[in-house]
């Protein structure tokens, strides 16, 4: 018997739930387990020291002992440790360890019901399919059960034969290190029986299932964005042994906009103003996902200042009548192009304001250039 701490071998607190104890026995028994470890004895002792820790800490009457009176309480009532250690005293751990290592009893083998797998794939979505929320066509290119043979793999009329590698019984006795432990059988994975390859159905080949294109219909909420995963519920392929199908995960990805720009449930654009706009105010027509909004541009309006239209951004998951805003970032345009009378105009402008190419400007640069000269 270890004279380790139990509770420090499983790295837990002394009060901890059976749970926490059997996820951190798990944790230990697949990082040091002698099939991941071959030939490491290191590996193989501290295995052997977290299983012994477990042994006794999820049971409650031994717990209460060691609680108590420590290992001597242990050592008292006759636990010697795992110094007979076999497949017989491995089964309380089945339950934790079979599904990482293939092996445990008949009632984990492999004619249990399992979930079929779940499958993964692109959703595109426009960005208004986005804000608004759609129901989507998805098509699917999965396997599903043979019709022919009712996902059996079985010709019509025929049986399947019992395994001869593991005898019927589903799995096969391997020594692994210091013990011998029950393992699904490779032949058969764990059904205990095989199928004649003049058995097979013609359709399937035996396997029981065939790849099939399915749709599915999906409902997207208004609100999602890339990088979403849309869960539908058994959407994946089928179980075995009748378990249920897997899940289909969809993954969003929404197109970006041209105008737009998104950052979480806001959105970000650019709106480009005239002079005399900018100079004298106006109101302008601002062009949203959910139609036209009017736009307040005071007087003497600065390019790149911010404005906040509320409520015109994508709507939050989960709270579909609260909404992001939009952030309109104005910036003035120069017009290219100038009639004879604008000219003159902006020339009369530039007289007013004292900006003619020796006024202000030019006081400017060479304040800049008295700068540089010291």
């Amino acid at each position: 018997m270890s004279q380790q701490d139990y509770y420090e071998v499983l790295g837990v607190e002394r009060n901890a739930s059976d749970q926490e104890l059997k996820k951190a026995y798990r944790s230990l028994a697949m990082k040091y387990h002698p099939d991941k470890n071959p030939g490491n004895a290191e590996a193989e002792e501290k295995f052997k020291t977290a299983a012994e820790a477990y042994q006794v800490l999820s049971d409650k009457e031994k717990r209460s002992v060691y609680d108590r009176y420590g290992h001597q309480g242990l050592k008292a009532q006759g636990n010697g440790g795992f110094g007979g250690f076999n497949s017989d005293a491995f089964s309380g751990f089945e339950d934790i360890l079979g599904d990482f290592f293939g092996f445990g009893r008949g009632s984990r083998g492999g004619n249990r019901p399992r979930q079929g797998q779940s499958l993964e794939q692109l959703l595109d979505l426009t960005f208004e399919e986005a804000y608004e929320g759609v129901e989507k066509t998805v098509t699917v290119r999965k396997n599903e059960n043979c019709d022919t043979c009712g996902g059996r793999g079985l010709r019509a009329g025929a049986q399947k034969s019992t395994c001869s590698t593991c005898g019927g019984v589903g799995q096969v006795q391997v020594q692994s290190g210091f013990f011998a432990i029950a393992r699904t059988c490779p032949t058969c994975s764990g059904q205990g029986q095989t199928i004649r390859p003049e058995d097979r159905c013609r359709s399937c080949y035996g396997k029981g299932v065939v790849e099939k294109e399915s749709e599915i219909k999906v409902q997207v909420q208004p609100g999602v964005d890339t990088g979403m995963r849309l869960k539908v519920r058994g959407g994946g392929e089928p179980g075995a042994n009748g378990g249920p199908h897997g899940d289909l995960y969809l993954l969003i990805r929404v197109q970006e906009h041209e105008f737009f720009r998104r950052e979480g449930d806001n959105l970000y654009a650019v709106a480009p103003i005239s002079f005399t706009q900018a100079a004298l105010g106006a109101t302008l027509p601002i062009p949203t996902v959910s139609g036209e909004k009017k736009l307040e541009i005071p007087e003497a309006t600065q390019t790149g200042t911010k404005f906040r239209i509320k409520r015109a951004g994508f709507s939050i998951i989960g709270r579909p009548a609260s909404f992001g805003d939009l952030y309109i970032e104005v910036r003035i345009t120069t017009p290219t192009k100038l009639s004879k009378r604008e000219k003159e105009l902006l020339k009369e402008l530039a007289k007013l304001n004292h900006e003619e190419s020796t006024g202000e400007a030019k006081s400017v640069f060479q304040k800049v250039k008295d700068f540089f000269q010291g």
